[in-house]
């Protein structure tokens, strides 16, 4: 892997060292200021600060890369996408969470466990200054911080089987990981969001930072984990009465830079290539296929849609999703109809890649024999971007496409799942369902460019769920299950709605052992009900003066 290359870079407040629990959980900013000194440019920058937590990126590369904030790593433990890069030793330890080997001395767990606490002390930073300051507007601000620290802690509370909670005035180096439980994690992380919907503004002061719409859905995924469906139902109608999200005119568009907080963003990493590549999406930098001509730079070809999940797009003759899993094996062939959003998510042999003259083939694929081909398309702009061509010279996958975190199809789809579950409104389920198909159908546009599916090689068929059929809920259950897995397919979700609906363990043994018969190495696979959630990292346990165990 080609990793190393990438000089080591800091971000804002400077490098951050793993040298023990009290420095990670209670950084001091490099430069103090008195309440005196505290004036607009110093709490910008104590903001773009805690913003710049999304990133991942403290220390240099391969701890946004081995714990990222897009969760594709979590992808992986899923049934959605194997590991991908030159062999199965290469970042050995995500090749273990792809298999459930859970161990507290996974580099992973150390990554992702640093980068959300070096992110919560950057906000609890900016409060403490904040509030020590004399600015007008401190509750909006805080409002904007205790959403992001909602967010960390919700990320870690999906992962990590237990965890130190603390606030802006608590000292960390005191704080034992088993003071509060999972549900009374979840219960402040709800406070937080609670008191920063009634002091948010309704519009975000700038591009990237949060509104009330914003930490509404971030609660409707809190939620959601938790099952409290009526929380999903009424805040995700609050996301979706405040008239400022819709859904793209086509399912390609997420991945163009001019949709950029647009339509479908509620909450996105805000990525650029300005300031030397500082803020650019470090976590995904090396899932780019290696892409014949090095069209983006030297991809490590990390991150490869699975089987499982590509014959999940297949459809039938009415144009619906096989929901029990009997559905054919898909491959490039007018014998069969699929989804046009399989050739949105993923590249298949003989297909264009983002644009006319780009066919992906074998070549593409960086270790074929063993893990086959279907690269990732999300969040990869064209190459023909002149972003990407001003960047060929910089390693690897950079542009200023956004990463986005949630957005607004997700929050449709949690509240047609609200709505099953709830058992109040089957009908009303089948109608989101159907918009987010219909965007799908709509997709079907061999004149969209950059062009990504071609209907001459492929039978592209979408239909709507019809009343006739949609009257259970065991049925309208699994449509929206499936609805979510095909529309958000490797985007960081998939493993964290197993884990909910409680199915993790029975769909990724059964996943082990079909898609053994292709990737001989997932045999090996095996999951237990311990073993959903990562332990508190090895080395933070030694450091912790006993405060972990």
């Amino acid at each position: 892997m080609k990793l190393h290359k990438i000089a080591y870079a800091a971000l804002l407040m400077g490098a951050m060292t793993l040298s023990s629990c009290n420095d990670l959980l209670d950084k001091q900013p490099s430069g103090q200021f008195t309440a005196s000194q505290m004036g607009d440019d110093q709490i910008e920058g104590l903001l773009a600060s805690a913003y710049a937590g999304l990133e991942a990126h403290f220390i240099g590369n391969n701890e946004a890369f081995s714990g990222p904030s897009t969760n594709w790593v979590f992808d992986v433990r899923s049934d959605d996408a194997y590991k991908g890069g030159g062999g199965l030793s290469m970042e050995s330890n995500i090749h273990d969470l792809e298999l459930a080997v859970i161990e507290s001395t996974n580099p992973t767990n150390q990554y992702k466990w640093m980068n959300n606490y070096y992110a919560i002390a950057r906000v609890h930073q900016a409060m403490r200054a904040i509030n020590a300051s004399s600015i007008e507007g401190k509750d909006a601000l805080n409002g904007e911080l205790r959403t992001l620290r909602a967010w960390y802690f919700f990320d870690l509370a999906r992962i990590f089987a237990k965890m130190p909670y603390f606030d802006e005035n608590e000292d960390p180096s005191y704080v034992r990981a088993d003071v509060l439980t999972k549900d009374q994690i979840y219960d402040k992380i709800e406070e937080d969001l609670v008191a920063a919907i009634e002091t948010l503004p309704v519009d975000s002061k700038s591009a990237g930072r949060v509104n009330k719409s914003v930490a509404a859905a971030i609660m409707c995924k809190v939620a959601a984990q938790r099952s409290k469906w009526n929380m999903v139902d009424n805040y995700s109608l609050m996301v979706m009465q405040s008239g400022k999200y819709s859904l793209y005119d086509n399912f390609g568009d997420m991945n163009k830079i001019e949709f950029n907080n647009t339509r479908e963003s509620i909450f996105a990493l805000q990525c650029s290539t300005a300031q030397d590549y500082m803020h650019i999406n470090w976590s995904n930098l090396l899932n780019v296929t290696y892409s014949e001509g090095n069209l983006y730079g030297n991809g490590d070809d990390f991150f490869l849609a699975s089987q499982d999940l590509v014959n999940a797009f297949a459809t039938d003759a009415d144009g619906l999703p096989y929901l029990d899993g009997n559905g054919p094996t898909v491959n490039v062939s007018h014998d069969m109809n699929v989804d046009p959003r399989l050739d949105y998510t993923v590249g298949r042999i003989g297909m264009p890649w983002k644009g006319k003259t780009h066919i992906y083939n074998d070549k593409w694929c960086r270790s074929y024999d063993l893990y086959g081909e279907y690269s990732g398309k999300k969040y990869l702009p064209s190459p023909d971007e002149s972003c990407i061509a001003d960047v060929r010279s910089f390693p690897y996958n950079t542009s200023p496409l956004n990463f986005i975190f949630i957005r607004y199809a997700d929050i449709l789809l949690l509240r047609a799942e609200a709505l099953v579950e709830l058992g109040s409104d089957l009908e009303g389920a089948r109608e989101l369902v159907n918009q987010v198909r219909d965007k799908a159908k709509r997709s079907i546009n061999a004149s969209y460019t950059p062009q990504d599916i071609n209907p001459m090689a492929v039978s592209y068929s979408v239909g709507q769920y019809p009343k006739t059929k949609w009257t259970s809920q065991d049925y309208a259950r699994k449509a929206v299950r499936m609805e979510r897995r095909i529309e958000l397919a490797m985007e960081g979700h998939r493993w964290f709605d197993l884990v909910r609906w409680g199915t993790a363990v029975s769909t990724m043994n059964a996943y082990y052992q079909k898609e053994g018969e292709l990737r001989s190495y997932l045999k090996a696979g095996n999951l237990t009900e311990d073993e959903l959630y990562l332990a508190i990292p090895y080395n933070e346990v030694i450091n912790s003066n006993g405060l972990y165990e």
